[in-house]
C-alpha cells in the first residue's frame, strides 16, 4: 500500500491561493481545494474547521504573497525611488493578480469574517505606506506631517487608479498607470520641497 501524503496548512493555503488567483474568492471552497490537492475534504476541514477561518488565514497569506516582496524591492534604494517602487508594485499587483487584489484590498473580507483591521480607528488615522514615509522622513529635512500628507495623497490616488483600472477590465496599460502615479507623486513631493 502506498504512503499517504500529509496535507499541511501551507499546502491548503497555497491551493486556495491558486484558486483565488485564477478565478476569485467564489472559487475557493473546501471541495475545490480538496480536488486541487487530490484528497478528501477531511484534511481541509480538519486543518481550518470552517471556511471563515480558512478565509481569514487566506487573507493574510494572500497579502504576504502580494506585498511580502516589497521590502526587498525597496531596500537600499533612495527614498523617492523606493516610494515609487512601492506604488508601481501596488499597481502591478492589481493588474497581474486582479482577483487577489480585489480580495485583499476591495472586498470587505476582514469585516465579513469578523476581524476588524482598524478597530475603532479611521483608515485615515494610519500612516499610509509607512516604509516609504520612514525613508522619506529620514532622508529629507521636511516636516513629517507634510511628508505624511504627500504620501497619503499619492497612495489614495494610486489606490483609486488601481480600482478604476480593475472596473475598466485593465484596459489602461500598466505603463500608463505607472506614469500617472509617478506624475502625481512628483507633483505632491515637489509641493513640499522634495525635488525629484
Amino acid at each position: 500500500m502506498g504512503r499517504k501524503t500529509r496535507i499541511t496548512r501551507e499546502m491548503i493555503l497555497e491551493a486556495a491561493y491558486g484558486l483565488l488567483d485564477e478565478s476569485g474568492i467564489g472559487a475557493v471552497a473546501i471541495k475545490s481545494i480538496a480536488s486541487r490537492l487530490g484528497c478528501s475534504t477531511q484534511p481541509v476541514s480538519w486543518q481550518f474547521g470552517s471556511m471563515t477561518e480558512l478565509k481569514k488565514e487566506l487573507f493574510h497569506y494572500a497579502s504576504m504573497k502580494l506585498y511580502g516582496p516589497l521590502d526587498d524591492l525597496m531596500q537600499g534604494k533612495e527614498a523617492v525611488e523606493a516610494f515609487f517602487i512601492s506604488g508601481k508594485h501596488y499597481l502591478s499587483c492589481a493588474c497581474d493578480h486582479p482577483h487577489v487584489f480585489r480580495f485583499t484590498n476591495v472586498d470587505d473580507t476582514m469585516e465579513t469574517i469578523g476581524e476588524r483591521i482598524y478597530h475603532d480607528k479611521s483608515i485615515f488615522d494610519l500612516q499610509f505606506d509607512e516604509e516609504a514615509f520612514n525613508m522619506l522622513t529620514s532622508q529629507y529635512d521636511v516636516p513629517a506631517e507634510e511628508i505624511g500628507k504627500a504620501v497619503r495623497d499619492t497612495v489614495i490616488y494610486t489606490h483609486g487608479l488601481a480600482l478604476m483600472m480593475m472596473y475598466d477590465s485593465y484596459r489602461l496599460p500598466k505603463e500608463e498607470a505607472f506614469r500617472m502615479m509617478y506624475d502625481i507623486g512628483v507633483k505632491l513631493l515637489k509641493s513640499i520641497g522634495i525635488n525629484v
